[in-house]
């Protein structure tokens, strides 16, 4: 039998990889997640989703992944949020509220449909296809916030949300919502092989700042030519490996490029109706 040392620090070992947070420390770091050198919010983001979760075996009992509302009814995630050996959703989302436990709409969970494609990169590589759609049990009065047609070229302006880590390499979750002003990179300011047509590149305009773990699955935004803020990131995971989430660029799943995909999937969902007996994890694809 694993001494229990060695169960605990592998549990952190499948948190950092699959937790509701991005994996910019290294696997063994254990880190939690909120911005890094954020700011506090400074305007309403109606669209914002909180996804309470846990993970016991890790030492996190009161953590969260970010979300976007793109539908009254429908959050769009990352698929490591929702889905993962030792990962506990407590059923429910919360939107529009910037404190992450009070305020907003909680709505339950009805059930979750995860890319097809995902796989995990295990926190030492990207993940691939790592979306996941949240269908709620009812919906929300809630603006929902809407896809870009496409993602800007490099050098776009763009920003971060989210309720995660404020302290590299602590489960010291924020319970204000942070922002972070960011641009989109070019391929090559990610490591090799990071970032291309579904994985976008993402640079920090603030010095030592950047998403970090219990971000992941919230919204990366752009402008629209109206000037409204359009969705074209998921917060995914690092840009490059084995850097702390301050140091490094961040990896952001591409929101327009899986336009289809979501359509064609909230179709499917609403087609079937609700769930009324289905438990809070991922149970369709």
């Amino acid at each position: 039998m694993p001494h229990p040392k060695s169960r605990r620090a592998a549990a952190r070992a499948i948190v950092a990889g699959t937790l509701a947070a991005l994996a910019f420390a290294t696997v063994t770091a254990g880190s939690a997640g909120a911005v890094i050198n954020g700011d506090d919010a400074g305007e309403r983001y109606p669209f914002m989703a909180a996804i309470p979760m846990s993970a016991p075996e890790a030492g996190l009992l009161d953590g969260s992944c970010g979300g976007s509302l793109i539908d009254r009814q429908w959050v769009l995630t990352a698929a490591h949020c929702v889905t993962g050996e030792g990962i506990e959703l407590d059923g429910t989302v919360r939107i529009g509220s910037d404190r992450r436990t009070s305020g907003g709409t909680v709505r339950k969970i009805d059930r979750t449909f995860v890319h097809p494609g995902y796989a995990n990169g295990g926190g030492t590589s990207f993940n691939t296809d790592d979306l996941a759609l949240i269908r709620l049990d009812r919906p929300v009065a809630q603006r929902p916030v809407p896809i870009a047609k496409e993602a800007g070229r490099p050098g776009t302006p763009t920003r971060l949300l989210g309720f995660g880590t404020t302290v590299e390499g602590e489960f010291a979750f924020s319970e204000r919502l942070q922002q972070l002003n960011t641009r989109l990179g070019a391929p090559s300011e990610c490591a090799p092989g990071y970032a291309g047509p579904t994985r976008l590149c993402t640079i920090s305009l603030k010095p030592h700042a950047m998403a970090c773990h219990g971000d992941s699955g919230g919204p990366q935004l752009q402008k629209s030519r109206a000037g409204r803020w359009e969705l074209v990131g998921v917060t995914s995971g690092p840009g490059a490996p084995n850097v702390p989430c301050s140091g490094g660029p961040g990896l952001y799943t591409s929101a327009p490029a899986y336009a289809d995909w979501i359509k064609q999937t909230m179709k499917a969902g609403d087609d079937r109706g609700p769930a009324n007996a289905a438990p809070p994890g991922p149970v369709g694809h």
